[in-house]
């Protein structure tokens, strides 16, 4: 019969060919992290550049975006390839007009930073489609009592018509479930002011491990040109029956 230290050892041993590797991938992920997250700074001011000279075209139409960096399209190839871009890009193919893009997003925004420097310059603006897709950096350091005081004060200035999205999914434990509660009170402060919302989070999770390991920029943070697609095809149905209400269709 075995002995009792034979088992034990037989147990460390799996143990630690099964923790060798995952601590080595662990390291392996956070230095790929860190490598990209400062690629990715480097392009912030790049990309705030390229949506500043947009904002300059002229256009029959005005769309404006109310974000954060994902509304700047950090971790996309290309700004344009961002859901921001991709929307405009859908319009104009929709409704056969040209298109003026006023991206009022900023990289690391918060709700409060929404509130602080993107609301009064859409105030000063009359677009025909308005998109917000913020809160996701509230999440670090989560106050609910705050973000839905926040968030309460957004909507109810926005214009009738202008579409919302709920955080996107962060996929894991704990950052996930305050990601819901935010949600939660998002879709009721929304329901309050008559705001359609458009499901980014389950367009994410519908993805799965797919979408983890194909959709992400090298930061593991940010969407790539693939998730930005994911995120745009989640905004495009509504933003479709705000065209129609609005513009009626091509020209």
């Amino acid at each position: 019969m075995d002995s009792p230290l034979a088992a034990i050892g037989i147990v460390a041993l799996a143990t630690a060919l099964i923790a060798v590797p995952t601590v080595l991938w662990a390291r392996y992920l956070a230095r790929r992290r860190t490598l990209w997250a400062g690629i990715l700074t480097n392009r912030v001011p790049e990309n705030a550049a390229w949506w500043k000279s947009e904002r300059s075209r002229e256009g029959e139409l005005l769309y404006v975006a109310i974000g954060d960096s994902a509304a700047q399209g950090i971790g996309a190839s290309l700004p344009r390839r961002s859901y921001v871009g991709l929307i405009a890009a859908h319009v104009r193919a929709t409704t056969g007009r040209t298109v003026r893009v006023v991206n009022l997003s900023i990289s690391g925004a918060t709700v409060g930073i929404a509130l602080e420097r993107q609301l009064p310059r859409l105030q000063k603006l009359a677009p025909d489609l308005v998109t917000v897709s913020i809160g996701a950096n509230d999440i670090a350091a989560f106050d609910l009592e705050r973000f839905e005081a926040q968030v309460r004060e957004l909507f109810a200035a926005l214009p009738e018509g202008a579409i919302v999205a709920d955080l996107p999914t962060f996929y894991f434990l704990p950052a996930e479930k305050r990601v819901r509660a935010a949600n939660r009170v998002l879709r009721s402060i929304a329901a309050e002011h008559g705001l359609v919302v458009v499901p980014l989070h389950a367009r994410m999770r519908v993805q799965g491990l797919w979408g983890v390991s194909t959709q992400f920029a090298g930061d593991l943070f940010h969407p790539n040109d693939r998730g930005y697609r994911v995120w745009a095809s989640a905004f495009l149905p509504q933003v479709d029956r705000v065209l129609a209400d609005r513009v009626g269709g091509r020209a």
